[in-house]
């Protein structure tokens, strides 16, 4: 159980570093932000869960252009997700949409979505605490 920890612990300060060093380096000021609202049928929601954390740990890890990715649920209904997705470039959202585990996500979550909305948008400001 210790070394299971240890990993663990070991697994989040590498991902944590890796936020950093994206936020923390010089933006282009070509990004391109997506908001994605879905509608999930509820009882499935643990699978879809399942199948996107799955598909946006992938995203981060694997693709330089996925600056990142957060996703919340309404507090009054945890089917109701909102995205929040910023990309590099437009290329670098095209190749994330051709990328095998998003088609993977799409395939797998296609029937779980009861409605989506996808909204872009433009940066205002994108503000974070630097790294002391």
């Amino acid at each position: 159980m210790k070394a299971h920890h240890a990993v663990s612990v070991g697994l989040a300060a590498f991902g944590l570093a890796g936020w950093i060093l994206a936020f923390a380096a010089p933006r282009p000021s070509n990004l391109v932000v997506r908001i994605a609202q879905l509608e999930i049928d509820s009882a499935q929601l643990p699978a879809y869960t399942t199948a996107v954390k799955e598909e946006m740990e992938d995203a981060v890890r694997l693709e330089p252009g996925v600056i990142a990715i957060y996703a919340v649920a309404e507090k009054s209904d945890p089917s109701k997700l909102h995205f929040f997705e910023i990309y590099t470039s437009e290329d670098a959202y095209a190749q994330h949409r051709e990328s095998p585990h998003f088609k993977k996500y799409l395939a797998a979550t296609q029937p779980m979505i009861r409605g989506r909305k996808l909204i872009e948008a433009v940066p205002v400001q994108l503000s974070e605490k630097s790294p002391r």
